[in-house]
C-alpha cells in the first residue's frame, strides 16, 4: 500500500520543549490525521490492521537543505495509521520504520509505503 500526502509535516523541533505550542501541535496533528484519512480513501485498506509492517516514509521537501531524520520521526503519520485501522500498533514490536529525505521543488509531498510482514 502506498499513500501520498501533498505536503510534508513540520519538523519536531517546532514543537518539542515549547509548552506554548501545545495547542498548535494538537491542531497540526489533527490536520495530518485528516490528510492521512483522505489519502486512505483513495487506496484499498487492509481488512484487518497489519499486526507487523514495514513502514517506509519518504519526504520530498520543497527546498534543499540539511534535515535530521529524528526531526521527522513520523509521529504525525503513524498515529493516524493506527487510528484508521491500517496498523495494529506503532510500537517496535509491530513496526519497522525507514525514513528517507528527498527534494522536489515542484511537488513537495510525503509518500508512505506500508508492507505487511508475515511471519
Amino acid at each position: 500500500m502506498i499513500i501520498t500526502i501533498p505536503d510534508t509535516p513540520p519538523s519536531n523541533n517546532l514543537y518539542m520543549g515549547n509548552s506554548r505550542n501545545f495547542n498548535d501541535y494538537r491542531w497540526k496533528k489533527q490536520e495530518w490525521h485528516w490528510m492521512i484519512k483522505a489519502a486512505l480513501s483513495m487506496v484499498e485498506k487492509p481488512k484487518t490492521p497489519y499486526q507487523k509492517a514495514l513502514v517506509e516514509i519518504t519526504y520530498y521537501f520543497k527546498k534543499r537543505g540539511r534535515r535530521d531524520p529524528d526531526n521527522f520521526s513520523g509521529k504525525m503519520l503513524l498515529d493516524p495509521l493506527v487510528r484508521e485501522g491500517v496498523l495494529q500498533d506503532d510500537s517496535f514490536d509491530n513496526v519497522e520504520l525507514r525514513l528517507k529525505g528527498n527534494y522536489d521543488k515542484e511537488h513537495p509531498r510525503t509518500e508512505i509505503k506500508i508492507t505487511e510482514i508475515k511471519e
